[in-house]
């Protein structure tokens, strides 16, 4: 028997999935969309954008992502949370109108990618981290998870016993749960919700038994297309979207390097540095703007795969894109999508509160783990402003900041506002000492999924890239 055949998935790093054979090739892509599903679904649930298009988007996502970054990166693209404030902020109850504004929004800021990846490539990666330390994107983060709060409470409101199913299941996955238990916290916690409420005949499934079982995942009148072609646009509300939405990507941009870093410590490959961030950012930026043009939710790259690589140490970046293929595949299905659709508030509450929570603690660790020197003044400033006003105006009688431009009513959001005064302090304030180092690339501080709010993956990266470091001397 070759030394290929005796190989197992766990033992030993595995870089060529092809000496698995199919089957074990089959499982594994499985594993990687089961790893996604739960967090990717669970988006367009708390938005109102459409389950079957995400589904799409996401397989198509990843897999531009892959052509784009040389196709060595194994790194999925789903649901990005960081961007629900703002789909929230335009479309408060998901109103179909109203949604293709905030997808126009989305689309822009996936754009901002772009510009990030061209100055990434022209000055280096460490003089425009500057610009974006900690100091500004933790307290938008923290910002981000707070302004949510209040829709969480509201869904857990409809049936509490409903929902304290699904938080006591994440909760006790992420604390006790060992292997894919603890990757996949949201898919359990839905689940045993869902069947909770099912079971005490909760759950209407009509729509369920009337769907299609093959149906197209994207509908024309939800892409943004449609608002160019409907006669009705509402120009100060298409550039209200973008003001409101635009400053949200900051915050992206620093999770997509925080993934990145964790995916380069996990393989024991320097990503960051080949194929580069400037193409990975182009890769994940255009894959959110491509989602948002059609319907679907911004993208970014999934902590929860990273922990499933951590797990399997099978590191072919094929397998994630079967995974991609298996996503794609199953957005046809109109029926699956209704199954998904039908999910009780409640259980989407009891997981929101959760998640929103989790996103604002995540920004406290992104303050704490890169060592924010808050006995500067300049920082203490900078943090307080973004809080207060992203908060603060959100909250406010008013909820926004607004102006008229020739004769249009521009309204800019708190989370707007705050990020927007963040950066041009830090830029403008001396003291800047952030450090954005390339050859250790573990300590850029974060990452916006809930499998990695305990700093599990996070922690299981740093240690597989230790060892990999090892094994190469």
């Amino acid at each position: 028997m070759s030394e290929a055949k005796r190989k197992r998935v766990g033992d030993e790093a595995i870089y060529d999935v092809r000496e698995l054979g199919t089957g074990h090739i089959l499982i594994l892509g499985l594993q990687h969309m089961f790893a996604m599903f739960g967090a990717t679904v669970l988006v367009p649930l708390l938005t109102g954008l459409s389950v079957s298009a995400t589904l799409l988007f996401a397989g198509l996502g990843t897999l531009l992502f892959h052509l784009i970054s040389k196709k060595r990166i194994p790194a999925f693209l789903g649901s990005s949370f960081a961007f629900l404030a703002g789909y929230m902020t335009i479309a408060p109850h998901g109103e179909a109108e109203l949604l293709p504004y905030a997808c126009f929004g989305v689309a822009c800021a996936g754009l901002v990618y772009l510009l990030l990846a061209a100055l990434f490539r022209a000055f280096g990666a460490g003089k425009v981290m500057r610009y974006f330390p900690p100091v500004v994107t933790g307290p938008i983060i923290i910002a981000i998870g707070l302004n949510l709060s209040k829709s969480a409470i509201e869904s857990c409101g409809s049936d509490w016993t409903i929902a304290l199913v699904a938080i006591v299941v994440v909760i006790v996955c992420n604390i006790w749960g060992r292997g894919m238990v603890k990757i996949i916290p949201i898919l359990l916690g839905v689940l045993a919700s869902y069947l909770t409420a099912a079971a005490a005949g909760k759950i209407d499934f009509t729509a369920v038994r009337d769907a299609a079982w093959i149906g197209l995942p994207i509908a024309y009148r939800n892409t943004v297309f449609a608002l160019f072609t409907s006669g009705s646009l509402n120009t100060a509300l298409l550039i209200t979207s973008v003001i409101t939405i635009l400053p949200i990507s900051f915050a992206t941009m620093m999770e997509h390097i925080g993934d990145i870093s964790a995916i380069s410590s996990t393989v024991g490959k320097n990503f960051i540095k080949d194929p580069g961030l400037h193409r990975t950012l182009t890769g994940d930026g255009l894959a959110t703007t491509l989602a948002s043009l059609f319907g679907a939710p911004a993208n970014t790259t999934y902590g929860e795969n990273t922990g499933v690589l951590t797990l399997t140490r099978v590191y072919d970046p094929a397998v994630i894109r079967l995974a991609a293929c298996f996503a794609i595949f199953f957005s046809f299905c109109p029926k699956f999508a209704a199954v998904i659709e039908a999910m009780p508030a409640a259980t989407i509450g009891g997981i929101s509160l959760v998640l929103y929570g989790m996103i604002s603690a995540v920004g406290v660790r992104n303050v704490v783990e890169t060592k924010v020197d808050f006995s500067q003044s300049r920082n203490v400033i900078i943090a307080a402003l973004i809080l207060v006003l992203s908060i603060g105006i959100n909250y406010s009688s008013a909820g926004a900041v607004g102006f008229t431009v020739f004769g249009m009513a521009i309204r800019f959001s708190g989370l707007a506002t705050g990020s927007l005064v963040g950066i041009l302090l830090n830029a403008i304030l001396p003291g800047k000492d952030y450090r954005f180092e390339e050859d250790e690339p573990n300590d850029t501080g974060v990452d916006l999924q809930i499998a990695q709010g305990e700093s599990l993956v996070w922690q299981l990266a740093k240690q597989a890239g230790q060892k990999n470091m090892v094994e190469d001397k």
